[in-house]
């Protein structure tokens, strides 16, 4: 049963509308980004000023409660897709699936096409591990290595891992972010990475020829490959029996993706087969499989002498692992859950959408709530929420589809994060690569090139999926069911 208040709550004025906004910006930019401070207590005092003001117009503390309640109860089914994303990196990486991708695709490598080959092998490793991050820390680094060996241009190099590792991470269905992206505008997380595609993959053949032209002019003749990609490759080969097999996992998430399967069923068998190829190919016995499950594979499950290089690539996943995206999402859903009960986003929208009258001015819109979410929070998972939850049904009552909103706010945000310097994603890829972000940033251009993309199909009508009046409705009566709820 839901509890009211006697005071009989009242729509807030703008100024009410923009305080808990303009104080979760000032907190985060200010304490997260300045100071370094751990973005979870930050938000969590936003969410107190959100209750504050949800109090002075006239709502209870239950009421206040019951919102962050159904807000989080909604979100659930995706919440529990990226503790399955842990799951499956663990298990993929215990059952050679992962080291099988990074082995073969240093193997790759080619003077003349460095460049480009970065860019495409660490897209590819980051589309099967769903990581940024992740690539760019271990099979960025060994092209970094590739690079010195070869006296190339390291900012290119390091633009090319950037951009590969991004374009790898937006199209992984064992992305955090774009799990959260779908879950957030409640759209298929699997629809949402097609839609992505419209965005991500022109910016991606772009890059591959930016990288293509650039290397055949560059220079690089020499055909040695240096100790440090041999090292990883004879090290992997030592450690892991690799045959087709090791494919199976990826090729059930392929299909997955392609029939539109129920994602939650596709992730768990395609680690059960993973769990399946450590035990009977590599030999590693059942405790430490269920471990890497669960708290991500260690090198120490190996019972060999490695390369230390390899500590940095083998070390991951887990269903653990998901648990600080978790707490930054329960943060962040707390308030926009307590800011949804205030009405505050409609009064905002309303104030926003003055300045939209066409589909190009809203993705324009979209781009610039994304890119000073990004810019000022310099957190990419509040960056995903704040602007979808503020825009979803603008989008709707427009009759766009808002897996648009999803596709832009990944371009805007999440792609756009690591060529700002101030960002955690620019520092780490500054510090993980030996380069400066200014100085990569020409060259990642996938991270750029997204939102001109978005803006050009956006006022062309390219890639812009509409509403049919029946799916409008729908969601329309829904958005209605849940603000009444709240």
């Amino acid at each position: 049963m839901k509890i009211t208040s006697n005071k009989q709550p009242r729509t807030p004025t703008l100024f009410e509308s923009l305080l808990p906004i303009l104080s979760m910006v000032i907190l985060l930019g200010g304490g997260y980004a300045a100071f370094d401070l751990p973005p979870e207590p930050l938000m969590v005092i936003s969410t107190v000023i959100a209750g504050l003001l949800v109090k002075r117009l006239g709502y209870s503390y239950n009421e206040i409660l019951n919102s962050i309640s159904q807000k989080i109860a909604k979100t659930m089914p995706a919440l529990l897709i990226l503790i399955s994303v842990g799951l499956l990196i663990g298990t993929w990486m215990i059952g050679g699936t992962i080291p099988m991708m990074v082995y073969y695709g240093l193997k790759m490598i080619s003077p003349a096409m460095l460049y480009v080959t970065a860019l495409l092998v660490t897209s590819l490793v980051s589309v099967c591990t769903g990581t940024s991050w992740g690539s760019a820390g271990t099979i960025g680094v060994a092209f970094m290595g590739v690079a010195i060996g070869m006296d190339a241009n390291l900012a290119a190099t390091a633009g090319a891992v950037v951009a590969g590792a991004y374009f790898g991470d937006k199209c992984s269905p064992l992305s955090g972010d774009t799990n959260l992206a779908a879950l957030a505008a409640q759209v298929d997380l699997y629809e949402h990475m097609w839609h992505l595609l419209y965005t991500t993959l022109p910016s991606l053949i772009l890059s591959a020829i930016v990288m293509t032209v650039y290397g055949f002019n560059s220079g690089l003749a020499s055909d040695d490959v240096p100790e440090r990609i041999i090292l990883i490759t004879e090290g992997l080969n030592n450690v892991y029996h690799f045959n087709p097999l090791m494919l199976l996992p990826v090729i059930i998430v392929l299909y997955g993706s392609i029939t539109k399967k129920p994602t939650i069923p596709i992730m768990l068998v395609s680690a059960v087969v993973a769990m399946f190829n450590a035990y009977f190919i590599q030999g590693f016995n059942l405790h430490d499989i269920i471990k890497s499950a669960v708290d991500g594979f260690n090198v120490s499950m190996i019972h060999q002498e490695i390369p230390a290089i390899l500590h940095n690539l083998l070390n991951r996943g887990g269903m653990n692992s998901m648990m600080g995206t978790l707490l930054i999402c329960f943060c962040a859903l707390s308030f926009a859950g307590t800011l949804a009960l205030s009405g505050a986003l409609e009064v905002i929208v309303h104030q926003l959408l003055k300045l939209v009258h066409s589909t190009g001015t809203m993705i324009l819109a979209t781009i610039a709530c994304g890119l000073t979410m990004i810019g000022v929070t310099c957190n990419g998972q509040i960056s995903i929420l704040i602007p979808i939850e503020m825009l979803r049904n603008a989008y709707i009552e427009r009759g766009l589809h808002p897996k648009n909103l999803s596709r832009t706010v990944e371009d805007s945000a999440t792609i756009f994060e690591p060529i700002l310097p101030w960002t955690a994603a620019g520092a780490y890829m500054a510090g993980t690569l030996g380069v400066a972000t200014l100085s990569y940033l020409p060259w990642a251009v996938l991270c750029w090139s997204g939102i001109v993309f978005a803006t050009l199909w956006g006022f062309t009508g390219f890639g812009i999926a509409k509403l049919t009046k029946q799916q409008q409705s729908e969601l329309l009566a829904q958005a209605e069911i849940d603000t009444a709820k709240n």
